[in-house]
């Protein structure tokens, strides 16, 4: 049987962190992974997190399974974080799912099943998973242009002209905030622009909101969605604690479904239904400290204020690195990272010049020019701006 295996394409982030750990180089930069690094190059686990845990094995008293959809408390207040207080509870069914990557998987997997020629249509470029995972499960793709590689903003006018050729009945996935991987988000303004086309289409937005709290605030990042979420009938949502809470390896998040009250009950039981197919029961410990924290004022607060610091820090590196570069430069053609949110920007360098960077500097990033701003510090700024500018970029 395995005599028919083939090899399966390698995933490049993994390639490239496995290049950086291999390079002897004592200076190297690490700006690849997508995961949020301190000033000392460090993931910590957040005070509040790490208080909920002493809590929790104070008070656990069992390690039995929960239900098929998780935890009740945990979909109710994560689905508040996302949704705000204005979405009425009878619309919202949720699932929780292994972090954000199983709920987009949940996600398509419901698409198959309620529309099996339904489109999805993906934003050009976008996280690569969603492509490998739409691949695999051999669903139709259709891109749209959101890009524009000269101003290194979102290509609005474009993306509005693909999109006007969404069916009824076809997806639209939408990055919530913090766009993965360019940094490039929508204004609020062209979020009711969007809203309205899907609501002339008919398409269903799925909104993949993965770093909730990273770009301009807990409020503001979820802005855009909500909108959406009031406006239209039926609505996808993909959410991840992964980032927000720091707690990725605990694989944390949730897939939410709006849907006209009377469809709860069955889109609600689908949910489960599916979750039972894939893997039965989520993970929960995770989903209980983050549940812990959304209910406890004190922790709450606690968790905002770091999260809040974390915030300020990538947008203080943002401007560090704009600033440097303009002083280097002399232009401000470099003006879009301190623009753009969240954790990564897309320089718009071309593969060979990403590949001189890490040959001739140490500096690691996708071949794509995405590179990770929570990878930076104080130290490195300035190193960072100097490459960029002896490799031409």
């Amino acid at each position: 049987m395995f005599d028919s295996l083939r090899p399966q394409p390698a995933d490049k982030i993994l390639q490239l962190i496995g290049q950086f750990r291999a390079d002897p180089r004592a200076d190297k930069i690490d700006l690849g992974v997508g995961v949020y690094k301190d000033a000392t190059g460090l993931t910590p686990v957040m005070r509040a997190v790490k208080a909920a845990e002493r809590q929790l094995w104070e008070s656990e008293t069992t390690k039995t399974y929960t239900g098929l959809a998780g935890e009740p408390a945990f979909n109710a207040a994560l689905s508040r974080l996302v949704l705000g207080p204005a979405i009425a509870e009878d619309r919202i069914a949720s699932v929780a799912t292994p972090g954000g990557t199983g709920a987009v998987r949940q996600g398509f997997d419901l698409v198959r099943l309620a529309a099996p020629e339904a489109r999805v249509w993906v934003s050009d470029p976008t996280w690569p998973n969603h492509l490998s995972i739409l691949g695999y499960l051999g669903m139709p793709v259709a891109p749209y242009r959101y890009f524009d590689a000269d101003t290194r903003a979102v290509a609005f006018g474009a993306m509005m002209e693909d999109l006007a050729a969404a069916k009824a009945g076809d997806v639209v996935l939408l990055h919530g905030c913090c766009h993965n991987p360019t940094g490039a988000n929508l204004t609020l303004p062209q979020w009711a622009e969007v809203a309205g086309l899907l609501e002339r289409t008919g398409a269903v937005p799925m909104v993949d909101i993965a770093y909730q709290g990273f770009g301009d605030g807990l409020e503001a990042d979820a802005a855009g969605l909500r909108l959406i979420a009031a406006r239209l009938p039926e609505v996808l949502v993909a959410a991840s604690c992964s980032k927000n809470f720091g707690i990725y390896r605990e694989r944390t998040g949730a897939l939410i479904a709006l849907s006209d009250p009377a469809r709860r009950e069955v889109t609600q039981g689908t949910l489960a239904f599916l979750n039972r197919q894939n893997y039965s029961f989520p993970p929960d410990h995770g989903a209980r400290l983050v549940t812990m924290i959304l209910t406890d004022p004190a922790l709450r607060a606690d968790w905002e204020a770091e999260l809040e610091e974390v915030r300020r820090g990538m947008l203080a590196l943002r401007e560090a690195l704009a600033r440097e570069l303009r002083d280097l430069s002399g232009s401000d053609r470099f003006g879009f990272i301190a623009q753009h949110r969240g954790m990564f920007s897309r320089l718009g360098a071309s593969p060979e010049q990403v590949e001189r960077l890490k040959a001739e500097h140490g500096i690691y990033m996708v071949g794509d020019s995405r590179l990770n701003i929570a990878g930076l510090n104080a130290k490195t700024v300035p190193i960072l701006a100097r490459a960029i500018l002896d490799v031409g970029i």
